[in-house]
């Protein structure tokens, strides 16, 4: 039997985490949590990536819409500008955001190779800001409290987003495995870093052809 139950969000162990302004990215997601207008997000994973994405959307649709895919992107169909290039048009976003991360490195740089540029310069145009090498502090009724560059700031923002990682929900392979039932983990429920698609659909093929 293979079990590919995910995960589930890892909260880390960061004074004040429990503080009114802080929710975790699968509440925001859903569209259950409140956003305001300033926003940190924790993490800058492509998860970190998404939820900015999420909430910094101007609602024109430019994903949906070809018209407004093209004036965003500064597309001329019609050709009538050398290369059919305009200046690209974004709307205002409706928040304020920092995308932070622990990491000394490049934000977004573990990011899809053909795709993460574009996330990148999505959220530039949006106004994101996006900050590495950043020391989680503590949350209290001021903010996010962070040191960068040796330096503490603290981060005036009604919303702090988790999106600090994942572990793997392994709640059902216990039970199965305490009952003697032969399991096996697949996918993140096996793996929870760097969820990988790839990976998880190699595992399921190998564990079918077993059978």
């Amino acid at each position: 039997m293979a079990i590919a139950t995910g995960v589930t969000p890892r909260v880390p162990e960061l004074p004040g985490v429990d503080h009114d302004k802080v929710v975790g990215y699968l509440d925001v997601l859903r569209g259950g949590a409140q956003v305001g207008e300033r926003v940190a997000i924790l993490g800058a994973g492509g998860i970190g990536f998404d939820v900015a994405a999420f909430i910094t959307d101007p609602g024109d649709d430019a994903s949906l819409d070809i018209a407004a895919f093209q004036q965003t992107w500064g597309i001329d169909e019609a050709e009538t500008t050398p290369g059919g290039l305009t200046s690209p048009s974004h709307r205002s976003a409706p928040r304020e955001v920092t995308l932070l991360q622990r990491k000394t490195s490049k934000v977004g740089a573990g990011l899809g190779m053909t795709t993460g540029w574009i996330h990148r310069t999505e959220l530039k145009a949006r106004g994101v800001t996006m900050v590495p090498g950043v020391t989680y502090e503590r949350i209290d009724d001021d903010g996010l409290h962070v040191t960068v560059d040796g330096a503490p700031q603290v981060l005036d923002v009604d919303t702090i987003v988790l999106c600090t990682g994942q572990e793997p929900n392994r709640t059902l392979h216990d039970e199965l495995q305490a009952k003697g039932v032969t399991v096996h983990l697949i996918g993140g429920a096996d793996v929870a870093a760097e969820l990988d698609a790839k990976r998880a659909i190699d595992q399921g093929t190998r564990v079918a052809a077993a059978v």
